[in-house]
């Protein structure tokens, strides 16, 4: 979950919402309801232990199709151009201390017509990242558990060292945490914020999609998901007010890299300096854990026969779904060079949040059609913590597809590109 978000989302926040109070409202209320899906998702992850996690979910309660098309987005879109964003983010941070690796360092300009395509020295480093990530979790899940065990202390420890010296040091700005009277328009301020708060909360279910790999899922799924998202709700919510006493809101809404800025203004430059460093290594932790359980979506779709063949196959000798790494890493490194990942992650953001209300949905389905399973977790609060969940995720449907309709249209066009594939692979099943 801890990427490079929360290092510079709240700028974006504070563009929608130029209130001190609200920018951490919508950190808090972001977080509780990640914590909603969190504890739904647990049910459901207990309730199919296994690889693919979503795809599952979509397939028991309403058939093949749903779980195929879920699949099918994040294999386009969803995962693979987040791990691109990812990628190149931590590209453009490593790009501060070897400047050969910067966005702004163009290697290659290729003219094709109206459009230039270039290769910075930033997508070089991301797409290295992306490809060792892959060969690391390729040649074994404990090493790429390894990777990812370390790169969570550090990345933790950093930030919790960061905002714990922010709230001692004396503080520039005291904000004022109780705003003026809103706008008229502050409702849909609020949800634009509040997408902007998810995306930096998005990996909360990233265990139920390795839920197959688990060690006694039926306890260390529920525990995970749950202190796994009230840790990161509580360091968000302490980063965000060391931004706020760091800067004036205005200030915030214009700077790109809040971190960095909040740093540089709280401890000077020296304190920027190492805040880059904390989020490379943050992202280069986020994108280790991101290939690790986004390859595990792809491997029973193709066992169903949904898929590439080849993809349904566990590597003899490590134990790992090697060809899901292998397509994975190889698209989503396109996706990086061709530079248009950026965009297309964009328009799958509504189709993601579609995704998570019908899995919430899914919930109240199966327990209705498959009362006779086991359920050895049952979400806390139901029905109305799941009920809460799908609520807020329809209500980001509603205001998405009502404040950014041409993106949210091009999003649910990526996904029917799904249609004429799933026929074709039924067929060939």
């Amino acid at each position: 979950m801890v990427g490079t978000g929360i290092f510079i989302t709240t700028g974006d926040i504070a563009k929608y919402l130029p209130y001190p109070g609200l920018i951490l409202l919508v950190w808090l209320v972001g977080g509780l309801l990640t914590l909603a899906g969190a504890l739904t998702y647990a049910e459901l992850g207990v309730l199919f232990p296994r690889a693919g996690g979503m795809y599952h979910f979509l397939r028991e309660a309403y058939g093949p199709l749903p779980g195929f098309l879920f699949g099918w987005a994040s294999f386009l879109v969803i995962m693979s151009g987040g791990i691109a964003a990812i990628a190149v983010g931590f590209g453009e941070y490593l790009g501060s201390f070897l400047p050969w690796f910067s966005t702004q360092h163009v290697l290659v300009a290729v003219p094709l017509g109206s459009w230039t395509w270039t290769l910075s020295g930033g997508q070089v480093a991301a797409s290295a990242a992306i490809l060792g990530l892959t060969a690391i979790n390729y040649v074994g899940l404990r090493e790429g558990a390894w990777v990812q065990n370390l790169m969570t202390v550090l990345k933790v420890g950093a930030v919790v060292g960061f905002a714990a010296l922010g709230l001692l040091v004396v503080p520039k700005v005291q904000p004022a945490l109780q705003p003026p009277l809103p706008s008229a328009g502050v409702v849909a301020a609020f949800g634009v914020g509040l997408i902007a708060a998810l995306w930096g909360y998005d990996g909360w279910y990233g265990l139920v999609l390795s839920a197959g790999e688990v060690r006694q899922p039926e306890r260390n799924l529920p525990r995970g998901l749950l202190w796994g998202t009230a840790a990161v709700m509580v360091m968000y919510t302490l980063l965000n007010v060391v931004y706020l006493r760091a800067l004036p809101v205005e200030a915030i809404a214009a700077s790109p890299r809040i971190g960095e800025s909040a740093a540089a203004a709280l401890f000077g430059a020296v304190g920027a300096r190492l805040v880059s460093l904390v989020v490379l290594v943050s992202s280069f932790g986020c994108l280790a854990a991101t290939i690790l359980y986004a390859a595990r979506i792809y491997l029973p779709m193709a066992q169903d026969g949904l898929f590439f063949r080849a993809l349904a196959e566990v590597h003899p000798r490590y134990r790992t779904p090697g060809n899901c790494l292998l397509a994975q890493g190889g698209w989503s490194a396109i996706l990086t060079l061709s530079g248009t990942f950026s965009q297309l992650y964009t328009y799958s953001m509504f189709a993601v949040t579609l995704f998570h209300v019908a899995t919430g949905t899914a919930v109240f389905v199966l327990r209705r059609t498959r009362p006779d399973l086991p359920r050895p977790y049952r979400v806390w609060g139901y029905p109305v913590v799941p009920a809460l969940f799908i609520l807020a995720c329809g209500l980001l449907v509603v205001n998405t597809l009502s404040e950014r309709p041409l993106e949210s249209l091009w999003g649910l066009g990526l996904v029917a590109l799904g249609l004429p594939a799933y026929a074709y692979w039924r067929r060939r099943a």
